[in-house]
């Protein structure tokens, strides 16, 4: 087992949280779904290898930065976190996100090769469909009614903190506004990374099928895989040994897997 003081997420500033380990030779930074934040990665942190230390990533609005205003544009989110980052970013890394979170993995990816800074070894893109892909519903402008029972039959929040006004007050701003980031953005087009690229989703995933999320192979170069996982949006926190061990081996034996056709 590993030391307590490393298997616990703490923040070190107001955009990193760590869960520290000495002996690291890879770091894998996580990105949140919408209203979620940096503790919902915990449970990962005892899952993975004592060579790969994790980082989550806390945005503005939630846990202990709750009083701060979500961001509403995509474009300085990406340029924030490309300086708030950079103290995670001095050696081998690769990126998680989920939902929301994989698109901003990969435009954080994109900005940094942009610039000519040291980018991610690997993207693992969970339970979003890539740039381009339409049909889905949104949500950011749904009523409080309808973003509630949404969000509930997604699997993101339990029916019984549904049913308490204070709580779903405060994660509904967040939400709505996490959503809207996404849902009102407006992809541009340009050359593919070249880098292995992972794209995951759940069976039941009504938001992210299997069609949608395999177009993130036409945004790379480098290798490309997908991986299907019993469960619906939320497969990951549901089940999370076997895909927290899945990128833990492709980390450790990286580019091993080929494009699908």
């Amino acid at each position: 087992m590993l030391p307590l003081d490393n298997q616990e997420l703490v923040p070190e500033t107001p955009y990193i949280w760590r869960a520290k380990r000495p002996e690291q030779t890879h770091r894998l930074i996580c990105f949140p779904h919408a209203g979620a934040g940096a503790a919902a990665y915990q449970e990962w942190v005892p899952l993975l290898p004592p060579q790969i230390e994790l980082v989550a990533v806390q945005l503005p609005g939630r846990q202990n930065r709750i009083a701060e205003e979500p961001f509403t544009e995509v474009a300085p989110l990406v340029t924030v976190l490309g300086h708030a980052l950079r103290p995670v970013l001095d050696g081998p890394y690769s990126f998680f996100g989920h939902s929301g979170g994989a698109s901003l993995a990969y435009e954080l990816t994109r900005a940094l090769r942009a610039r000519g800074a040291r980018g991610p070894e690997q993207l693992f893109l969970s339970a979003q469909p890539a740039p381009g892909e339409s049909g889905l519903a949104r949500l950011h402008d749904l009523t409080d009614e309808e973003l509630t029972a949404e969000v509930v039959s997604l699997g993101g929040v339990d029916p019984e903190i549904a049913e308490d006004e204070d709580v779903m007050e405060s994660l509904l701003f967040t939400l709505r506004a996490d959503f809207a980031l996404w849902e009102l953005h407006e992809h541009v087009d340009g050359p593919p990374l070249d880098l292995p690229i992972t794209a995951l989703t759940g069976k039941e995933d009504p938001r992210a099928p299997l069609e949608h999320v395999e177009r993130w192979r036409d945004f790379t170069t480098g290798a490309f895989g997908t991986e299907l996982y019993p469960g619906g949006h939320f497969y990951f926190l549901e089940e999370p040994a076997d895909v927290v061990a899945h990128i833990a081996g492709r980390i450790l034996t990286p580019a091993t897997h080929g494009r699908t056709a």
